[in-house]
């Protein structure tokens, strides 16, 4: 048995793929968008029908979203990027993020803190997650020590942040933890 051709992508039906993507998840102005016109490309593919109509349609279809509200990438880059930090992920590792979801750079400066404690503090529970320094179990070493410093590098943390996080007591560390939490 053949199946069905796929149903043109019209304004109403690439309307509600994009409330039933947005129902499920937190998107971008820019990931809408890619979800439409991945399911324009689709239908194209299948089909052999023009796809010009139907990618104005998605375009119309979100710009009317980010009129109502229902899209807002300054909303989704504050959520996402509180959450990454309370993650212990590093201002870089937020920023590119929220830049690979498709948020404007102006965006992002705004969204990502630029606090000096705060960078130590997610510097902190990123070290906590992987026992790094206060946490290590090993005795403390010349290469255990480069190599938490790598890690911490690779994670997007500058060398004296990440130097700082490793010379904390634990009680020190875990003060600034839950102070940090507490704020954000």
């Amino acid at each position: 048995m053949a199946r069905k051709p796929p149903r043109d992508p019209t304004e109403a039906i690439l309307h509600e793929a994009a409330l039933t993507h947005l129902a499920r998840y937190a998107a971008t102005r820019a990931g809408v968008l890619r979800v439409l016109d991945r399911r324009v490309a689709r239908w194209a593919a299948l089909t052999g029908g023009d796809a010009a109509e139907p990618r104005a349609a998605a375009r119309r279809v979100v710009a009317r979203l980010v009129e109502s509200g229902a899209v807002n990438d300054q909303v989704f880059a504050e959520a996402r990027a509180r959450s990454l930090l309370r993650a212990g992920k590093s201002g870089r590792a937020i920023g590119a993020h929220l830049a690979g979801k498709g948020v404007a750079s102006a965006l992002v400066a705004e969204a990502v803190p630029e606090s000096a404690e705060g960078e130590l503090a997610a510097a902190a529970i990123h070290a906590r997650k992987r026992r790094l320094g206060p946490w290590r179990k090993k005795e403390e070493s010349p290469e255990l020590v480069r190599r938490e410093l790598g890690s911490l590098a690779r994670a997007g943390f500058s060398h004296e942040v990440a130097r700082r996080a490793l010379g904390l007591d634990m009680d020190e560390a875990e003060r600034l933890i839950r102070a940090f939490r507490a704020e954000l």
